[in-house]
């Protein structure tokens, strides 16, 4: 069953607080659309946030037109389901790093200290956090 609302659900929440990617597209970008795999975070107000480079091609594309949309899907193996979340997106200049982490920590085993490095070296770049806004919010449970 697939439904459109304007905020995420109890559901949706804890779907989307799993080690799934999302699949970004901006709207400002190439025609049509090139979704990338990115990490995210749901907040607890309902709004998607991810990082980015400050001069990133999503960075550019978003000064055309700050909508952006992510879609999260299960993985093969479980049952259909998918989350999609469109809407205006906003530049927040702090708060980009301690993100990093808490996604790394969800993506990564940061004991493995590969990936313990890994997280050091993009800790060292300069990052914002891109915030999607909810306009509208479509699943499908089956």
């Amino acid at each position: 069953m697939s439904t459109a609302m304007t905020s995420l659900t109890a559901e949706d929440l804890e779907f989307l607080r799993r080690p799934l990617h999302g699949f970004l597209s901006v709207a400002g970008g190439p025609l049509p659309p090139q979704p990338r795999p990115v990490w995210f975070e749901a907040t607890a107000e309902g709004a998607i946030q991810l990082f980015t480079g400050p001069d990133s091609p999503r960075m550019r594309h978003r000064r055309r037109d700050p909508r952006a949309s992510i879609v999260v899907a299960a993985p093969v193996g479980e049952r259909e389901r998918w989350v999609s979340v469109a809407g205006h997106t906003t530049v927040e200049p702090d708060g980009a790093h301690d993100l990093i982490a808490r996604l790394a920590a969800r993506y990564w085993d940061l004991d493995d200290p590969a990936r313990a490095d890994d997280l050091a070296e993009i800790l060292a770049a300069d990052w914002v956090r891109l915030v999607i806004h909810p306009d509208t919010i479509s699943r499908y449970l089956m």
